[in-house]
């Protein structure tokens, strides 16, 4: 297993977008449920590594991405309401399935931005020995991640924390 940043963070990109993709061709509600539960817990585990880790080593390392990261930080703040959202409503919910197809949605369109257009900047303006120091940091900060949503309120208060 690779210890080089990108390649940790586009591992979880592919795992997500698998799960995505069973939720599409689900048909029942409970399995829907049970796809929506590992999408959110996913999620929840990768926005937080990002947020901890990622964002902020960019940030200082690669100053001309400022604005993809304060970007990155507003995906991320939207995924994780719909993802608290989710968590309060019945897979037979009406809201449900819709909720979740937008929240798949933008994951998608950051996923895409993030793969082609700033990490390739990151990697070239990284090291590979700087990308293995970020992973590393990145697989610790998985250990401790959330594995469920926080509130919108402490998460936004967090980010702004760190993007001062």
């Amino acid at each position: 297993m690779s210890d080089d940043a990108i390649v940790l963070l586009k591992d979880d990109h592919r795992n997500v977008r698998k799960l995505f993709r069973q939720f599409h061709s689900a048909e029942e509600p409970e399995q829907r449920g049970r796809l929506v539960d590992k999408i959110i817990e996913e999620l929840t585990v990768h926005t937080y590594i990002e947020n901890e880790v990622m964002y902020p080593q960019v940030r200082k390392l690669v100053p001309d991405l400022e604005q993809d990261i304060l970007e990155s930080f507003e995906e991320h703040h939207v995924a994780d309401v719909l993802c608290v959202e989710l968590t309060a409503l019945a897979p037979t919910d009406e809201h449900y399935e819709a909720k979740a197809t937008v929240l798949i949605e933008n994951v998608d369109h950051h996923i895409d931005e993030e793969e082609g257009e700033w990490f390739p900047k990151v990697r070239a303006a990284l090291g590979r020995k700087q990308l293995q120091e970020i992973g590393r940091e990145l697989q610790a900060a998985r250990e401790r991640a959330p594995r469920k949503p926080t509130q919108p309120s402490a998460l936004r208060k967090a980010v702004d924390a760190l993007v001062g």
